[in-house]
């Protein structure tokens, strides 16, 4: 298989989650800025990429907080930031019930204006707390 035939596969099987943060991102809704999804990013696919800021969007199910899945995160996002990408990464659930929320912290990493989020995903709901 192709990188691009993967990633048209990856884009035609969206989670319910990468397809409303997709509607807030696409056609340079947010800022003006271009994103691209499911983007190779060689070995990788990534959920979401501005390719003018470098800035990868990954969106994450419970599945991700098991075991090998974190081993695998953490190893990916490492090698994305060795590239020169900055990662963040959102729970699945937070787009689906906080978008407003999850694309303010978006258009903040945008303008690289506030302090970068503690560990590797950041809540939102602990973030109002």
């Amino acid at each position: 298989m192709t990188l691009t035939s993967t990633a048209r596969r990856l884009r035609r099987n969206q989670t319910g989650a990468e397809k409303k943060l997709w509607n807030h991102l696409r056609s340079r809704q947010l800022g003006g800025f271009k994103f691209y999804r499911q983007y190779p990013v060689y070995p990788y696919y990534v959920d979401f990429l501005c390719r003018d800021r470098k800035l990868v969007i990954e969106l994450d199910g419970g599945q991700h907080n098991e075991g090998p899945a974190i081993t695998y995160d953490e190893n990916r996002t490492r090698f994305l930031e060795s590239k020169g990408y900055k990662v963040i990464r959102f729970w699945n659930n937070d787009v689906l019930q906080n978008t407003e929320g999850v694309l303010k912290v978006i258009a903040e990493n945008l303008s690289l204006t506030f302090p970068p989020a503690a560990g590797p995903f950041l809540s939102l709901k602990e973030e109002e707390n």
